[in-house]
């Protein structure tokens, strides 16, 4: 399965920079090859380790595992925001309001991680709780981002066969998984534990439906036609509206004078009016 999995994210990657997706989602692509790159140097180390001969390899194993966890966590980010702005690219004001919101989860989400670790390991073993935090956080974000594609299809006008849904569905199940996973997992657990099959198996399955979301040629999105009373073009009006300086009006209170000459006027309004009603009496008589 391993081996597979090799396969499928060499494929995946081919498919992905021939259709020149890259173009549209570079983060995903460096994604990609990240992990080309670095899972065949992990699976040599990794074979090179469990040899009764290789445990000076531990170190260089230990560190580059991390290393790439903790750099696919970070680029997870910007694939995230690159979803989002994809998904609601008709819209420029909510997608520029939107990932300033965005950017502040993003550090409010690195700083929770942060302060909630609890540092019981010194030096350098403290590395597996920092990458695990941050991928945790990652994989949150990448939940409520599918959730919030599901309930705003509609509105958004996003077919089901937009890459920009593909991504974020296949990233929620692979953040499903690794809850699972951390969920189940034991502190002496091997790989040949029956949830260790079940898990990637969901990775196999995901990637093989980004590999079929990369090679079906993708429909194109019509130009959005709102009415201009609908919300979604009013949050879109006041999201454009935000961070932009207009022309300043100055609000002035109304004086009592004010108070005072309105009702003059309709003082003298119905005085006019009975006046008029009793010459039209007098005329009729």
């Amino acid at each position: 399965m391993t081996g597979l999995e090799f396969f499928l994210w060499t494929a995946l990657a081919v498919v992905f920079w021939k259709k020149k997706l890259h173009r549209r989602f570079p983060s995903m692509g460096l994604y990609l090859a990240l992990h080309v790159v670095s899972a065949p140097v992990l699976s040599i180390l990794f074979n090179i380790y469990n040899q009764p001969w290789g445990r000076d390899f531990y170190p260089a194993y230990y560190f580059l595992f991390f290393w790439v966890y903790i750099a696919s966590a970070v680029l997870l980010f910007f694939v995230a925001m690159e979803v989002f702005r994809s998904a609601l690219s008709a819209f420029s004001g909510l997608v520029k309001f939107g990932l300033v919101i965005f950017r502040w989860a993003v550090i409010a989400s690195v700083l929770v991680t942060l302060s909630t670790i609890t540092y019981s390991h010194r030096g350098l073993m403290v590395i597996p709780d920092i990458a695990f935090g941050l991928m945790r956080s990652v994989s949150i974000l990448e939940l409520c981002l599918l959730a919030f594609l599901c309930l705003s299809m509609n509105a958004l006008k996003l077919p089901l066969r937009d890459m920009s849904f593909g991504i974020a569905f296949g990233f929620g199940l692979l953040s499903t998984n690794d809850l699972i996973l951390a969920a189940l997992i034991k502190l002496n657990s091997n790989l040949t534990d029956p949830f260790q099959f079940f898990y990637q198996a969901v990775l196999l399955l995901t990637l093989g439906m980004w590999i079929a979301y990369s090679a079906m040629p993708e429909p194109v999105r019509q130009p959005m036609v709102v009415p201009a009373n609908s919300t979604i073009y009013r949050w879109n009006e006041i999201a454009s509206a935000l961070g932009h300086t207009g022309t300043q009006v100055a609000v002035v209170p109304q004086a009592s004078s004010s108070f005072f000459l309105t009702d003059v006027e309709k003082v003298v309004d119905k005085v006019l009016t009975r006046n008029l009603r009793e010459s039209e009496t007098k005329s009729l008589s």
